[in-house]
């Protein structure tokens, strides 16, 4: 027996028959169809053989054989002896899965078709098939499965997956061919990108419906939201008070909650997400209740322009996450990019948000964001979603760790990285080029820094009493030997040179002393009215005869702090490592390296330099210039 001809071919065939056969008498059933279809194609022996579909009660399909469906299965009813399909060891493995094509094919090539596929063979007959240890019959089955999914309506899709979901589908997807030994199929990755699509889709319908504000279910979920993170349990805040002052109450938590509006109803109004962020906030204030509690209570006691606005934060999370996965978008003829752990758990999308509304208050934080800035922390969520979901976490777990070590400054140093990689300048040349660039513009930092000290800076003194009314100048002289300093009034101009009493001589310089190592700050404590002055404080260490004295400085800025403690570690010979050094630097090997490549612009840098070639077998090849030509 030859083996059958390829199946897509066959499938080919069946799309251009399959209209004419229905068009003649639709109410045919399908053995009568599948016999035209045959007899249309001119099939082979071995091809009508593959139209068997293998339950248990497989037989093989004789030329002469008329084929039944019964409970799946084609049954072979003839007058001729029935061969057993024991008897057939060669097509044995082949068969199966080339039924189950053909059968995705019918179910694909029409929507009657597909529902007398769908009547005929059980969903629990295709999970057997799934549980077959055999990858080719496993994708086949999966297929044939996800092509009955896409052609049943929203309704019927919902049924079937509920089912499917009771039954273990998605525990036996995830343990046994996701976290298969043998790699998965390209096809498969497809079938499972389907199948999460679909599976998402049942969201649609809550996304693109807005809260009704005269739904007494949709009030009652709104005040249960409410309730869960400002009153405590078996207490009611509004015992005993009017109706008005019971209603005031609510407005104002509400707004605490993070609403825009003190009536919640007028931000769920907006699809998507409509509903669907409504189940995400009951989700998460059920399923974690005291990560929602702690959330709720942590922003309403900060300032009012710092706090992080759950409601608000939550709608455009779920539009986020619904714009992440493709919510409500047909599915692709060709993608495979499925995330394994949505088949790790059931209610996935909703645990997702869990994960991301702790995202976004951990992001909050790490920008000390405002009000202002919230589109700007939603794009930095929105990256760290997007950059965690394309490295395919297996588990919830696993992801949830990922997207918590992507911080916001690891993000920005990504950002960074690849805008570099855009410029080509982390190719080896230019990172060699820049190198020998750095010596010579850390001489022009430490320029400036120097010419800065010159200008002088206008400090205040810091008294017992914290009183900051007495102002001194110091400057470094032209020379760069002295440092010069000493009082002056406020509002006048700046001294000269020879006005400044007191001198300091470079050469008598020890150290230079941040933060709580200063003198003058170290027994201040540790309160937060002490952050700001740890932050700006620096004193310059030097001998005074054979004792040990400071000289102390509270910068009126930080960009003033950077360039003092950069240009005095120049005059101590230390190394300038400050923030803004490296942004200077940074600054100006990318202005620098941009001009000395300005002529190679569209010409490639190869990575390598060119080989050296090899020397010549012998070097007679002098030329004698003192030689006379002839």
């Amino acid at each position: 027996m030859a083996p059958p001809r390829n199946v897509v071919k066959i499938a080919i065939k069946m799309r251009d028959a399959i209209p004419q056969l229905i068009q003649l008498d639709q109410a045919k059933p399908l053995a009568a169809v599948l016999k035209e279809v045959c007899d249309a194609w001119s099939l082979t022996h071995s091809e009508r053989y593959a139209l068997q579909f293998a339950d248990g009660h497989r037989r093989y399909i004789t030329e002469n054989n008329r084929a039944e469906i019964k409970n799946g299965s084609i049954l072979c009813l003839s007058t001729a002896p029935v061969v057993c399909y024991v008897n057939m060891n060669l097509m044995d493995a082949s068969v199966p899965p080339l039924a189950l094509g053909l059968l995705e094919s019918v179910t694909l090539s029409s929507p009657a078709l597909g529902q007398l596929v769908k009547s005929e063979v059980p969903l629990d007959r295709l999970l057997v098939h799934l549980q077959v240890m055999n990858q080719q019959l496993q994708t086949k089955a999966m297929a044939l499965l996800t092509a009955l999914l896409q052609g049943a309506s929203p309704v019927e899709r919902k049924h079937m997956l509920d089912y499917l979901w009771q039954r273990n589908l998605r525990q036996f997807i995830y343990k046994n061919i996701i976290h298969s030994a043998a790699p998965m199929g390209d096809e498969m990755a497809h079938h499972l990108y389907v199948l999460q699509a679909l599976m998402l889709g049942l969201l649609e319908p809550r996304m693109r419906t807005p809260l009704d504000p005269y739904s007494q279910e949709q009030r009652e979920q709104l005040q249960v939201l409410r309730q869960a993170a400002f009153e405590v349990e078996g207490e009611s805040s509004g015992a005993g008070l009017s109706a008005d002052r019971r209603r005031s109450l609510c407005a104002r938590e509400f707004r605490k909650l993070g609403f825009s509006n003190s009536n919640p109803a007028q931000d769920l109004e907006r699809v998507p997400p409509g509903l669907l962020a409504l189940d995400n906030m009951l989700y998460f204030s059920r399923n974690a209740p005291s990560a929602y509690s702690r959330f709720v209570l942590e922003n309403s006691s900060r300032e009012d322009k710092h706090e992080c606005p759950f409601a608000r934060g939550s709608i455009q999370l779920t539009v986020l996450l619904c714009e992440l996965l493709r919510v409500g978008e047909p599915c692709s003829e060709t993608a495979q990019d499925f995330s394994p752990m949505f088949f790790g758990q059931d209610q996935s999308f909703h645990e997702l948000f869990c994960v991301g509304i702790q995202l976004l208050n951990k992001t909050w934080k790490e920008m000390r964001a405002t009000q202002e800035d919230f589109d700007k922390v939603m794009q930095v969520v929105r990256e760290q979603l997007a950059r965690t979901l394309a490295l395919k976490p297996t588990s919830l777990e696993l992801f949830r760790t990922k997207v918590n070590a992507l911080t916001y400054g690891e993000v920005l140093r990504l950002r960074q990285t690849e805008r570099l990689h855009q410029e080509g300048t982390l190719a080896p040349p230019i990172l060699e080029l820049r190198e020998k660039l750095k010596p010579e513009l850390m001489g022009l930092i430490r320029q400036q820094r120097l010419l800065r000290l010159c200008e002088g800076t206008l400090f205040r003194k810091i008294s017992s009493r914290r009183r900051q009314d007495k102002l001194w100048f110091c400057c470094l002289s032209p020379n760069h030997k002295l440092l010069q300093y000493g009082d002056m009034e406020e509002g006048a101009s700046p001294p000269t040179l020879e006005s400044l009493p007191e001198q300091l001589p470079v050469a008598d310089m020890r150290a230079l002393l941040t933060g709580k190592d200063c003198p003058h700050v170290r027994e201040k404590g540790s309160g937060k009215q002490n952050k700001d002055l740890y932050e700006l404080a620096f004193s310059i260490s030097y001998d005074r005869g054979e004792e040990e004295a400071y000289l102390n400085f509270i910068a009126p800025s930080k960009r003033e702090f950077y360039l003092w403690t950069d240009g005095l570690s120049a005059l101590l010979g230390s190394p300038m490592g400050s923030e803004q050094t490296r942004l200077d630097l940074e600054q100006l090997l990318t202005m620098e390296t941009k001009l000395r490549l300005l002529e190679l612009e569209n010409v490639p840098i190869p990575e390598r330099p060119p080989p050296v070639p090899p020397p010549p077998t012998n070097f007679n090849f002098c030329y004698d210039c003192s030689i006379a030509e002839p």
